[in-house]
């Protein structure tokens, strides 16, 4: 017989519920966060509307002080990886600041397709702080390759809404190698894409 996860409480006094995914979103660092839209719904086909969702992510991670080291948004899914610091750009300003780029997204959204009722557009976010070199090279491998793992394009720095082409404009051939030899299959069997 399979017994429920009980609720626990943290040290940091918030609650883990067995529904939704835990978030641990207090300590500086790096963390990849992927947010999936509910059904997962293709709602971000357009152009314009990734288009939009990425200038969002971006004004967002500027005003909370993150730096985006990489993102990849999708039709029906975004991934980001964001280095937060102490003090104002901190890891507590992460879930406001999904929570907002979700919320904006909804709205423009609805306003676009003429329907201000909908309310349910996400169906949550996942997020990772990311310690070992490791992990953190492998995903950012696979946020960089995300639209090739898909299927949608053959090279990543040809998908536009990521940060692939940038990536590999700004570091050396030898780094890009590296980033690129880190394998991600366990990483996106995990995250469900």
């Amino acid at each position: 017989m399979e017994v429920l996860p009980t609720l626990e409480q943290s040290a940091k006094g918030t609650r883990d519920w067995p529904h939704a995914p835990p978030h641990r979103l207090g300590a500086a660092g790096v963390y990849l966060i992927t947010a999936r839209t509910a059904g997962q719904i293709h709602h971000f086909a357009k152009d314009s509307m990734k288009d939009w969702l990425e200038q969002t992510l971006f004004d967002i991670a500027e005003k909370c002080g993150w730096k985006l080291e990489a993102w990849a948004v999708l039709s029906n899914h975004y991934h980001f990886i964001a280095h937060v610091g102490e003090g104002e750009g901190n890891a507590n300003s992460l879930r406001s600041g999904v929570t907002k780029l979700h919320s904006l997204a909804t709205q423009e959204l609805n306003r676009r397709d003429g329907t201000p009722g909908r309310t349910r557009l996400w169906q949550n976010f996942w997020d990772t702080h990311l310690t070992l070199q490791h992990g953190y090279l492998a995903r950012l491998n696979y946020v960089h390759r995300n639209a090739v793992h898909h299927g949608i394009v053959h090279l990543a720095t040809d998908y536009k809404w990521c940060s692939a082409r940038e990536f590999k404009k700004a570091v050396t051939p030898a780094w890009l190698k590296t980033v690129a030899s880190f394998q991600f299959t366990e990483i996106a069997a995990k995250d469900g894409d």
